[in-house]
């Protein structure tokens, strides 16, 4: 149990070491929605101008207005709800995640850019979580341009078990399961508490592949692995082999998730107005975005310090500088032998 909270506190330690890391990645997910944000923007402003509608949104929100405008919207203006608002937006996310929803053909393109530009990211963050000092920029976006095309065959992997449990798992469990157990039911409460215990199993089945993927690019990263195949077993094995030290680790982090959640949860703004009130609603937003890209950081570089506190000799990691581009692995030894 020890090592498991060694591993979470050193974690956010590596996180917090790292500011520029933490920043960046803030700064390059707020530059990607500014353009759809930009574009909604001026949707609404032609769609208000100098009307009546216009002062009543500002002083609130004017249902009528949203209707109108909700149903003439095309394109990226669809997804401007009524659930934008406040918390409404995690848990209309969280709904559409858990019942499979598909996502708005609109934030296609969006979503695969961020999931490409996070790719690329990934494999120099994870490379200096594990040297736990810092690295110039040519040796960051080396190993980023180094590690990208292994994990663009290691993400064909991760997307065949997704597919796998959205596809067929989450059909199997809420379609066929859920519809057989409820067939004959009369209350509504015994429904819900099936669906609930579906919902956990479902969980846990995502949290063991997404558990399983982090270690492969975790292995793939220290151990400067080329096959993606091999250092997928190898994340397999680490996870099934150390099932409460990976179990565990994952749990702390998904707790400290639900805490930031829970932060928002009460302080995140209704429907803000304007002046001040719309500022300090889009302040508490991006604080909240900056939150969960901590826990998200968090999750790589906990599991990262627990890997190598198992298997990967920890306590050489830290020291002289390398050379370019030994590994984290290659630069353990190399300091362990001009320590002896």
């Amino acid at each position: 149990m020890a090592t498991i909270f060694e591993a979470f506190t050193d974690g956010w330690g590596r996180v917090l070491r790292a500011p520029a890391i933490l920043f960046g990645v803030f700064l390059v997910t707020l530059l990607l929605a500014a353009p759809a944000g930009s574009a909604i923007r001026d949707s609404i402003s032609g769609s208000l101008g100098s009307s009546l509608d216009g002062g009543a949104m500002a002083d609130g929100v004017d249902a009528d207005w949203w209707a109108r405008f909700s149903d003439a919207a095309t394109g990226l203006d669809r997804t401007f709800t009524r659930s934008v608002i406040g918390f409404a937006a995690v848990l209309d996310n969280l709904s559409r995640f858990l019942d499979n929803e598909e996502a708005d053909a609109s934030l296609a393109g969006l979503t695969f850019a961020y999931l490409a530009i996070w790719l690329f990211l990934i494999g120099g963050i994870l490379d200096r979580y594990a040297r736990m000092r810092p690295t110039r920029s040519q040796a960051f976006f080396g190993a980023c341009g180094t590690l990208f095309f292994r994990f663009l065959r290691l993400g064909l992997i991760a997307a065949a078990g997704y597919w796998l449990l959205f596809g067929v798992v989450h059909a199997w469990l809420f379609e066929g399961l859920y519809g057989r157990a409820i067939r004959d039911l009369t209350v509504e409460r015994t429904a819900f508490a099936i669906r609930l215990a579906l919902y956990g199993v479902f969980l846990a089945l995502l949290g063991f592949w997404n558990a399983v993927m982090d270690y492969a690019k975790i292995r793939a990263v220290v151990e400067d692995r080329r096959s993606m195949l091999g250092a997928f077993l190898a994340g397999w094995r680490f996870v099934v082999g150390h099932p409460l030290k990976a179990g565990g680790l994952y749990l702390l982090n998904t707790l400290a998730f639900a805490a930031v959640v829970f932060v928002y949860f009460l302080t995140a703004p209704g429907a803000a107005g304007s002046g001040a009130a719309a500022w300090a609603a889009f302040a508490i937003g991006q604080a909240y975005v900056l939150a969960r890209l901590a826990v998200k950081l968090a999750f790589y570089a906990s599991g990262t310090s627990l890997f190598q506190r198992s298997l990967a000799h920890l306590a050489y990691t830290a020291a002289p500088e390398p050379i370019w581009p030994d590994s984290p692995a290659a630069e353990a030894l190399a300091n362990a032998a001009g320590r002896d």
